[in-house]
């Protein structure tokens, strides 16, 4: 082990002035390439660099005509869609802050959000967003709706602007300009504005090239799914136009599987909740089929785990290995890559821990799985595993110009030139964050002789029992949450005698669960089932020997309802509310005590 790594700066520069200048340079240089892929009724669309310029540019006409000008600040409410992206790339060519908000936020977040940045403008996608938008609100500014036609809006009032007049705003930012101020979803309080610079995603995406090497090949696609307010989408979306690689995009997560199919996506960026669902949906069909299919599943993944692990420090898996591994690519992993459109070899998980099982799993399945870490205050990425050198259970080496340390009591802190320039208007919160140069990240990990970051917790979140003992959640939540049965896991016992836990259900595999035992009625009339109640015991008697004794979970309550975005116990990121679990079902934790 060791306490600080760091990583030399990247060998290349970022090639533009600013990050709207990227869409300048594509359709110079590549003017045919597909920049995006757009669904247009029941077909998808080739839109061209050129073709995407041209879009850009009546879109930045509009803004200008509209009075947005440099430094502005203009607020984008809305799914992951066309239209989001097109609006924020002529945000960046006018030389506007984009300013994010998830369309799950309510409206007091929003009122918030838009009086705190001060923004001119805000865009929402729909009559229903704008209703909450300004359903509590304070701030004065202008509304404009996407759905309302909004880009034909745009371009016809922009008609009498001239190009040479977006030319001179395009370049009226540089390295060092704001280009959005990102708002943390936040577990509590009032959301902080993080203040990215255009610098900051240019340098980690020209970072994360070199670390990546051959990650963007020529013809490369991508399905962007995750929301677009969240900084991996935006720094992934950046690195995509940076190397010239399609994007498609897709708001409705219950569509994802059917647009993979249309898109075939050469690789796919992802939170761990969706390879979680991904991996769990199979092995339940698996379970519900039972007899011979429950038996291969349960073979083919032991099989991928083992071939993973076999290729852990550069080892190679013994021939008898190498034959189980080829065989169940046939009869079982291909079903995965199907599922995933046919073509996609790399999966790059991060916005949170991703178990090892899971990660092995995936690698033993045929994809080049990379996990990586970052913040919004990092402007994305800090680390992440080198194609060929990944580390399974591990978030990677820092990337070219980051360091890494580990502060006494655990904490990750971080130096770069590429974290943000402070909280907006938040001088205290600055103070909180920083040690000089270090940026303290609150988050609990270890760092390898090699360099390779592994997380194990957050600060805020660690559990002291009343023994003494300092338990890290986390990782007993993640083993919970890999069991196809179990949806989330919320363990407990700070100041208490003992480690316990809530656990809620799946809701897409429980059907089958039910079926395969011969239930009837819904979840909340199983709760005391003593089927059910097994099944989870087992799944807590694996995650308990990963763990001592003292850290282990001896109670645990089934909950009927599993945590939401919508139900305010989840942040749009998916990351865990844990005052907001704790506030809500102190009933059933004070019980698991008494």
């Amino acid at each position: 082990m060791t306490t600080e790594f760091s990583s030399p700066p990247a060998t290349k520069k970022f090639p533009v002035e600013n990050l709207g200048r990227l869409v300048f340079k594509n359709a110079e240089e590549a003017p045919n390439d597909v920049a995006v892929q757009r669904l247009v009724g029941d077909t998808w669309t080739d839109v061209t660099c050129a073709q995407y310029l041209a879009e850009v540019k009546g879109v930045a006409k509009g803004l200008i005509a509209k009075g947005v000008k440099t430094g502005d600040r203009l607020a984008i409410m809305s799914h992951t869609r066309y239209e989001w992206s097109l609006i924020a790339w002529a945000s960046w060519v006018v030389g506007a802050v984009t300013v994010p908000i998830y369309e799950t936020s309510s409206p007091h977040q929003c009122n918030w959000i838009l009086t705190d940045s001060g923004s001119s403008i805000a865009i929402v996608e729909n009559a229903e967003l704008r209703a909450t938008l300004t359903a509590e609100s304070e701030w004065d500014g202008e509304i404009l709706v996407i759905e309302d036609d909004l880009v034909a809006q745009l371009v016809a009032a922009g008609a009498g602007i001239s190009d040479e007049e977006v030319e001179k705003a395009s370049l009226s930012t540089n390295h060092d300009s704001t280009c959005a101020i990102v708002y943390t979803s936040g577990t509590t309080g009032n959301p902080k504005g993080c203040e990215i610079v255009h610098g900051g995603f240019g340098d980690v995406v020209v970072a994360v090239e070199q670390r990546l090497e051959a990650a963007f090949v020529p013809n490369s696609r991508t399905l962007i799914f995750l929301p677009l307010a969240h900084v991996l989408a935006r720094i992934v979306e950046v690195a995509c136009f940076y190397k010239r690689v399609t994007v498609a995009h897709e708001p409705d997560a219950t569509k994802v599987v059917e647009r993979l199919a249309e898109i075939h996506p050469t690789f796919l960026v992802s939170v761990p909740r969706v390879l979680e669902k991904v991996y769990n949906s199979a092995a339940a069909k698996a379970e519900t089929a039972g007899g011979a299919k429950a038996k291969i599943f349960g073979a083919a993944v032991q099989t991928a785990i083992d071939y993973s692990m076999a290729l852990e420090g550069g080892g190679k898996p013994g021939l008898g290995l190498q034959l189980k591994q080829k065989l169940f690519a046939k009869l079982v992993y291909s079903k995965l890559h199907e599922a995933l459109g046919g073509e996609c070899d790399r999966v790059i998980s991060g916005g949170g821990p991703l178990g090892a099982r899971l990660g092995h799993f995936y690698r033993g399945a045929g994809f080049d799985l990379l996990e990586g870490y970052g913040l919004t205050e990092s402007s994305g990425v800090l680390t992440v595993n080198p194609i060929n050198e990944a580390k399974i259970g591990t978030v990677g080496k820092p990337i070219p110009g980051v360091t890494i340390q580990i502060a006494e009591d655990g904490e990750i802190l971080a130096k770069a030139k590429t974290l943000f320039k402070g909280y907006w208007q938040n001088p205290q919160a600055n103070e909180d964050s920083w040690s000089g140069e270090w940026y303290h990240t609150g988050d609990i990990g270890e760092l390898d002789s090699d360099g390779y970051l592994s997380i194990t917790g957050r600060k805020k979140d660690l559990i002291v029992t009343a023994g003494g003992k300092n338990v890290s959640p986390s990782q007993l939540e993640d083993k919970l949450a890999s069991d196809p049965l179990i949806s989330q896991a919320v363990v407990v016992g700070d100041n208490r005698s003992y480690i316990a836990a809530l656990i809620t259900i799946d809701q897409e595999t429980f059907p089958g669960w039910r079926e395969k035992n011969g239930k009837s009625g819904e979840l909340a009339d199983l709760l005391q089932d003593g089927d059910l109640v097994g099944a989870v015991q087992d799944a807590v008697d694996r995650a308990n020997k990963s763990v001592s004794r003292a850290e282990s979970i001896r109670k645990f309550k089934i909950l009927a309802d599993e945590f939401t975005v919508e139900g305010g116990e989840l942040t749009p990121t998916l990351k865990l509310k844990r005052n907001v679990v704790h506030e809500r079902w102190a009933d059933d934790i004070e019980n698991l005590y008494t």
